[in-house]
This record gives structure tokens, C-alpha cells and sequence, in this order.
């Protein structure tokens, strides 16, 4: 058995692992790239194997990272299934369209703005996928339940377990072959960090022969959870009350949208800031949200306490979803007093793009940076203080407080990732740290060698087939 990355290797986002074994082929997630100037170039040519020999493939969550290369997959040739959680499939139904819609659009954009400068000829730009293509990939989706072992193709039984990480996230338990030559492959996909709201904590495991395992965060401790809302009181009540103007909020629609919304609404039943108006302005992120309520067999005990407090307090935290374009434009008309969540998470597509042009340049306002934020991204460049950025051609200035409190992150920081490699019973033989930039990566390698003993940690290198006993 090989494994080859053909993304997330000294980076974070575009994972894909292809795994050959005896008896086929299978890749573990479908991810897009992105953040840089390089990430279209990538997506292009990130499938660049031989689609048809593929047997199927498991997908560890909904995020675009992870599954947005899906829709081009189908439409270069793969005809197997695609398996994932019953939450995960249901949310892919509203993330690769949504992404499929964002692709078409930007096209357009870009043509419409090359065709005004070179005027009528050259060669226009496609998208990287249609909402067509994208909706002829859904028919390849597969559900399986938490905890219950299935046979995805011939010589391997998988097992997914709750990654805690985003509603339907799981952690994937591979038994590849049979008998006595049988290997336990485990593939962490994005790990949850533990007692945070809405989802619940990781599944712990405790046995790997082979561990793949994410390092978003693997060479730092997050704040509290405390400390974080402190945070974002001061925030509150300084842009709202003092300043006299709106809270922007960058969230990635699946997930932190949901988490930010319950982090809000506790803040106001806690009595810490009076009454919010929160708009959540990103039709994916309403689908998600309904999703998330649909899917409550999947929440911790916080979160449904905290529904029935919202329900029977309607007018304390007010949370409203914007679906339709006119609706998103009047938003830039309330120049104060509303919280306002938007995707994408990074700054990079999506309605969040309209609202920072709107804001950035206004003092009065602030914007609160709650995720991570890949290298390229507009948002990396905010965090790292940027005075000057680039919105649709224009250079918008930089004059609304930018805030990040990194607390409210959906991903396990360096000792919660411990954490849960302290489950295994013996260490596994090869640890294969990956979905990190390139430090932290390192970081998290060395603290796994040194903090737990563990031998065979390895930094993979994108494209390179790695052997396993």
C-alpha cells in the first residue's frame, strides 16, 4: 500500500490523498485550493492522475477545502461514489453549488472587466466548474452513519468517527486488506477543538498502524474560550455603543457561521451586551443553519439549552438571514448598529467581499477576523495589517479596526491535538503531518516527537508516493 498527497502537504488547503493498495485505488477527500494569486492554477491541474482507475472516494467534511474539487472530478471522468456522513452529504447539496454559482460569477466578472479594457476578442475565461456540472456530481453521493463499519470497495472496510470539528466532520478508520495483512489507515481530516459549541469533541481512537493527521494550528495554543469572549465584548461595545457603527464578521458559512451565532446570542443571555441585531448575510450560510438545526442529534448539550433560550427570548438576540441580492445591497445603508456575518471565511469570494468594501474604509466600524486565514487571502492580509487592499479592481483603504481572535477557531490548536494523539495505545508507525503551512507543520512534528516519543513523523511533500509496510 502507497499514499501520494496531492494537496495540503506544506499547506493548508486543496487535500487529497490517493491511496493504492492490492486491490485499487481511493482517494481520502476532494479539495479546493485556495488564498494566492497560484491557487486557480492549482485547482486546474490538481487532478492530474488517472481519474477512471479510481474505485471511490470518502470525503471528511463539507468544507470547500476538502470537497470542492468534487464537480470537477465527475466532469473529468470519475463515475464511483462518493461517501461521506448523512450531515456532510446533505451539506455538500448546498456548498458545491453555492461554489459552483461563485465560480460562473467570478468568470463573468473577470471577462466582462477583460472585454472593457482589450474590447471585443481574446480568449474569455471559464469557470472551473457550472452549477450544471456541479449538480451532475451530487448524483455520485453516498451517506453512512457514525460508528458503523461499510465496505466502500473491494479490500477495505471503513469506519467514520465524529471529528468535532463542523456538523457531519468525521475522522475516517481505514482497514485496508484482510486477515493477518490487514492495516489500520486513520485519517484525522480536520480536528475539532474540544469544548467548544455547537458540535461535539473528537472521537478519540487507539490504534493506527498508518496516521494522517491535520496541523492547522499545530505550532500554537489558542486563547480561551473565556479570554475570547471577553474579547469580542470589548469589541461589541466599543464599534456598537461607542463608535456608533457595524461589526463585520468574515465566517466560513459552514460551521463557524453556526458557532459565531451561538457565541453572540450567549454573550446576550449572559447579560454581558444588551440586545443584538445580528444579520447573517450568505444564502449558503442560511442552508447551513438550517441544516445544522435539522441535524440536532449531532449537537453538544450548550447548544440545545441555548436554542430553547433564543426560542423563548425572540426579541433578546435577534438573528436574521439574508437570501436575495436586493436585500444584501440595502445592508450598505445601515452603517451602524448590526452585526454582520458573511462568507467567504478568507475574504476571498462572496457577499463578505461587498460588505468590506462598504467598511473597510470607514473608522466607525470593525471587522473581526474569527478563522484561519491562508497565506494570499485577503484576509491574511488584513490580519497581518495591510493598509491598502484590492477589492473588484479598486484600491479600498484600510480605516476600520481589524480585530482577530483567533479563540473561535473550529480547529484543535497544538495541545488539543496532543490530546487526542495521547488516546493511541502505541504509536502508530508512520504519522504523517499534514493541512498546515509549512512551520507550523514543522512545529507540530517536532512537538509529537518530542512530547510523546513517537518515531516515523513525517512531513510529506506534495506529489511524492510514500510506501507503508
Amino acid at each position: 500500500m502507497n499514499i501520494t498527497f496531492h494537496g495540503a502537504a506544506g499547506e493548508v488547503t486543496g487535500s487529497c490523498m490517493r491511496v493504492q493498495h492490492d486491490e485499487g485505488v481511493f482517494l481520502v477527500d476532494c479539495g479546493m485550493f485556495q488564498g494566492g494569486r497560484s491557487a486557480a492554477a492549482k485547482n486546474l491541474h490538481a487532478l492530474d492522475f488517472n481519474l477512471r482507475e479510481i474505485d471511490f472516494v470518502l470525503v471528511t467534511h463539507a468544507h470547500l477545502d476538502h470537497s470542492g474539487l468534487i464537480p470537477r472530478l465527475v466532469t473529468l471522468g470519475y463515475r464511483g461514489p462518493i461517501v461521506a456522513t448523512a450531515a456532510t452529504v446533505d451539506l455538500l447539496e448546498v456548498l458545491l453549488l453555492d461554489s459552483a454559482y461563485i465560480q460562473e460569477k467570478e468568470a463573468e466578472w473577470n471577462n466582462r472587466r477583460q472585454r472593457s479594457r482589450r474590447g471585443a476578442g481574446g480568449r474569455e475565461v471559464a469557470p472551473l466548474y457550472t452549477v450544471a456540472q456541479a449538480e451532475n456530481s451530487l448524483k455520485r453521493l453516498q451517506a453512512q452513519a457514525y460508528g458503523v463499519q461499510f465496505s466502500p470497495g473491494r479490500g477495505v472496510r471503513c469506519t467514520f468517527h465524529d471529528a468535532g470539528h463542523i456538523l457531519g466532520s468525521a475522522i475516517i478508520e481505514l482497514l485496508v486488506g484482510s486477515g493477518a495483512g490487514a492495516r489500520r489507515l486513520v485519517c484525522s481530516g480536520d480536528l475539532g477543538q474540544p469544548m467548544r459549541p455547537v458540535v461535539r469533541d473528537p472521537t478519540p481512537i487507539a490504534h493506527a498502524d498508518h496516521l494522517v493527521i491535520e496541523s492547522t494550528y499545530g505550532d500554537r495554543a489558542h486563547r480561551p474560550l473565556a479570554e475570547t469572549e471577553d474579547e469580542l465584548v470589548r469589541v461589541l461595545r466599543h464599534t456598537l455603543k461607542e463608535k456608533g457603527g457595524n461589526v463585520i464578521i468574515p465566517a466560513f458559512a459552514v460551521g463557524r457561521t453556526q458557532e459565531v451565532i451561538f457565541v453572540l446570542a450567549n454573550l446576550v443571555r449572559q447579560g454581558r451586551v444588551d440586545g443584538l441585531e445580528i444579520v447573517v448575510d450568505s444564502p449558503m450560510a442560511a442552508a447551513a443553519t438550517g441544516l445544522t438545526l435539522k441535524h440536532d442529534a449531532l449537537w453538544d448539550a450548550d447548544t440545545a439549552e441555548l436554542l430553547a433560550w433564543m426560542r423563548a427570548h425572540p426579541g433578546r438576540a435577534r438573528v436574521s438571514f439574508v437570501r436575495d441580492v436586493e436585500e444584501s445591497i440595502a445592508l450598505n445603508e445601515r452603517n451602524s448598529g448590526l452585526v454582520i456575518i458573511s462568507a467567504s471565511g478568507m475574504c476571498d469570494a462572496g457577499r463578505v467581499k461587498y460588505h468590506l468594501r462598504n467598511h473597510l474604509p470607514r473608522p466607525q466600524s470593525s471587522v473581526v477576523i474569527a478563522g484561519f486565514q491562508a497565506a494570499g487571502s485577503l484576509g491574511r492580509r488584513l490580519v497581518e495589517g495591510a493598509r491598502m487592499v484590492t477589492l473588484f479592481g479598486e484600491r479600498v483603504a484600510v480605516r476600520a479596526d481589524i480585530h482577530t481572535i483567533g479563540g473561535l477557531s473550529a480547529h484543535a490548536d497544538q495541545p488539543a491535538l496532543l490530546g487526542w494523539l495521547r488516546n493511541f495505545r502505541q504509536p502508530p508507525r508512520n504519522t504523517f503531518v499534514v493541512h498546515g503551512e509549512a512551520g507550523a507543520s514543522a512545529a507540530f512534528a517536532a512537538a509529537i516527537e518530542r512530547e510523546l516519543g513517537w518515531g516515523g513523523v513525517v512531513l510529506p511533500e506534495g506529489g511524492q508516493a510514500y510506501a507503508l509496510d
